[in-house]
Order: structure tokens, then sequence, then C-alpha cells
């Protein structure tokens, strides 16, 4: 099966930032929509952010609009996640998962298809 792998995580101090970094081996990324979404214990999944197939257009959730930014790098076949200004409400296991379709992204879960293990982002003094 195809194997997505998040990685940057860890423990960051409020107001903080890091990079969330998505790789696949076996799929070309840009022929993908990929959504970033995460979950914190207890909590439903969430999707945070994504970026569109078709045109690169992106999609945030309000609770991240100017402290996320994803982006993408075909060079190296990785969707990021910069994230910034840490909050201790981030603080989750954040997965990046892929979708097959054109048009807008979507920050449901619903469609995507290959997802990774997840990267553990805590934020705390």
């Amino acid at each position: 099966q195809k194997q997505f792998v998040e990685s940057g995580g860890g423990l960051v101090q409020p107001g903080g930032s890091l990079r969330l970094s998505c790789t696949a081996s076996e799929l070309d990324l840009d022929l993908w929509s990929i959504g970033w979404f995460r979950q914190a214990p207890g909590a439903e999944r969430e999707g945070v952010s994504c970026i569109s197939r078709s045109d690169g257009s992106t999609n945030y959730a309000d609770s991240v609009k100017g402290r996320f930014t994803i982006s993408r790098d075909g060079a190296k076949n990785a969707v990021y996640l910069q994230i910034d200004d840490l909050k201790p409400e981030d603080t989750g296991t954040y997965y990046c998962a892929a979708l097959n379709s054109w048009g807008t992204c979507r920050l449901q879960t619903y469609g995507y298809l290959y997802w990774g293990q997840g990267s553990v982002v805590t934020v705390s003094s």
C-alpha cells in the first residue's frame, strides 16, 4: 500500500514554530490534493489545511488562519505545513492525507485515500 510519512513534530513552547513535512515514496504528490489534519487526545480529527491538485489553491481552518501555511516542493516530492505562533490548543497528532480530486480541496476527511501515521506536536512551557 501507499506509504505516507509525516515528520517535524516535537515539543515546542507557546509562540514557537514548527515545519511539518509530508512525503511519499510511491506517489507524486503534485498529482494529488493534500490535506493536513490533526487530532488531540479525546477529540475528533479535524482538518486544518489543504492544497489543491489543480491550481495549488489552499484552504485553512479558521482557527489556524494567519499562523499556518501549506506549501509544496515538487523537487522533494513533499508537502509542508509551516506552523507559526503555536498555541497550546495546537497540540495533537498531525496527519497528511491525499485526495484524488480536482478543484478546491476540502477539510473534511471524506474522500482522502492515503494517510500517514502522524507526527506528534506538543505545545507546552
